[in-house]
């Protein structure tokens, strides 16, 4: 304050400059020094003007936090109350939706609204339909030619380890068993179905295929009223066909079952990968496919592991099932384009 009436003095009127620095009146007005704070000057009351209206009280927080301090004291909590101070709290509103999703341009829905459905009969013996060779496109064929380039580049880059690991030959030789074992292991749980024969696993306990059996017994007695065994199926609308593992109720609820074999535990549905789009696409063929009578609404991708791990079952309810059912459309148009 006394900073201000001091340069007011100075430029209040001509010659005030002269007579200020003049040695009686400094010594007259500042008996101690002309910067002194405990100097008095007495100037002409100001007009009022309308600061005085401000609630003092209201915003003396605010004021003191500016005036006291030369450099910023701010913190986030002052300035979340500042602001709550002067503009309220803040709206609540949601999350602006991400942009750039993409959705499907021919999109069908997952159930046939149009398909008659019959009562599930527990005492009907699993259907099985052969694979037959048309034009239409394997729902294998399009995950394989849609890959994205990151799980192309994962999938060489697994490639050329293995190559170093093992040599060409050696590469191939792995692949071929891995084939194998997959196709021998679904042939014994084939089996098992049809005997209804559960400890049939004990007859080849000795086999390639005992430790994917032993894996998945855990899982087996929660299957029950099987539908369809390695069967065909295709889409009439959408124009592709796969062949189903297994179509039969998890825990009371008719699913499409995929087994599969892994020497890698995969105790998450992401580690899967293209999987659940398998799965998905799966399900939307037999819901459109005139061979079946009954609908399917979820899923089940059972993880076996050849050293006799328990499998890792992984459930998909509807909506999972209609969440990878877009992506599956998704992956279809890509293969369409590029086609």
């Amino acid at each position: 304050l006394v900073r201000m009436q001091f340069l007011q003095m100075l430029f209040r009127k001509a010659g005030s400059l002269e007579t200020l620095f003049q040695t009686p009146f400094c010594q007259k007005q500042f008996p101690h020094t002309c910067l002194s704070t405990s100097a008095c000057v007495y100037t002409k009351k100001k007009k009022g003007n309308s600061y005085e209206q401000v609630d003092q009280e209201k915003y003396k927080n605010l004021v003191h936090s500016v005036t006291s301090y030369k450099t910023s004291a701010q913190t986030p909590e002052t300035i979340r109350e500042e602001d709550n101070l002067l503009y309220g709290p803040p709206g609540k509103h949601r999350a602006p939706a991400k942009a750039g999703t993409k959705t499907p341009k021919n999109w069908v829905p997952l159930m046939n609204p149009s398909k008659r459905i019959l009562p599930l009969s527990s005492a009907s013996k699993p259907v099985k339909f052969g694979l037959q060779r048309t034009g239409m496109p394997s729902v294998t064929r399009i995950l394989q030619q849609t890959l994205s380039p990151q799980q192309i580049f994962y999938l060489e880059r697994w490639k050329q380890k293995m190559i170093e690991e093992l040599g060409e030959e050696g590469f191939e030789e792995y692949t071929k068993n891995l084939f194998l074992q997959g196709e021998l292991f679904h042939s014994a749980l084939e089996s098992i179905f049809l005997s209804e024969e559960p400890a049939a696993q004990e007859e080849g306990k000795d086999d390639v295929v005992a430790g994917y059996l032993s894996s998945v017994e855990h899982v087996l007695g929660d299957i029950s009223e099987v539908k369809a065994l390695e069967s065909a199926v295709h889409h009439e609308t959408l124009q592709y066909l796969g062949l189903v593992d297994c179509v039969a109720k998890y825990r009371g609820r008719l699913c499409v079952i995929d087994w599969k074999t892994s020497e890698k535990p995969k105790p998450f549905l992401q580690n899967t990968y293209d999987n659940p789009l398998q799965v998905a696409a799966y399900i939307g063929a037999i819901n459109h496919d005139a061979n079946y009578d009954f609908q399917v609404r979820c899923g089940l991708i059972v993880v076996a592991y050849k050293n006799g791990s328990p499998a890792h079952p992984h459930f998909m309810d509807p909506d999972l099932c209609s969440h990878y059912w877009d992506k599956w459309l998704l992956r279809l148009e890509e293969y369409l384009d590029k086609n």
